[in-house]
């Protein structure tokens, strides 16, 4: 972590995002927004049912179940109980491991970080 001491890191909007695939695949915006939302609420409501979500090489989402437990408020010491809930954990796929890894500025482009001469999925 202390190669990334003063590197200041750049927030990619939605709507960047849809600019950048928009001028990259020539689609118009308007659809290519309307994917990307759908893309989105997919996940969002796969998440919501407890399924897993497999990218290769990108990553995974998976739902994690934490208990209830009891916490202690910081201020007045006083226990508090925290009632069970869901969270979103990620885990980093091999070629955004691997692209993380060696460039903290990343890839200019998608295929520049896919260098395996082996892949026989997407």
């Amino acid at each position: 972590m202390d190669q990334l001491k003063g590197v200041s890191m750049a927030t990619i909007t939605k709507k960047e995002l849809v600019d950048r695939i928009a001028d990259a695949t020539n689609l118009k915006r308007i659809i290519v927004k309307k994917i990307v939302q759908t893309f989105l609420e997919h996940i969002i409501v796969e998440l919501g049912r407890g399924n897993r979500l497999e990218f290769r090489d990108f990553g995974v989402f998976e739902v994690k179940h934490r208990s209830a437990r009891t916490a202690q408020n910081p201020k007045t010491l006083a226990p508090v109980q925290v009632p069970p809930k869901r969270t979103v954990k990620f885990k980093v796929g091999r070629l955004m491991k691997r692209t993380l890894s060696t460039n903290l500025r990343g890839p200019t482009r998608i295929g520049a970080a896919r260098k395996t001469k082996d892949r026989t999925s997407i």
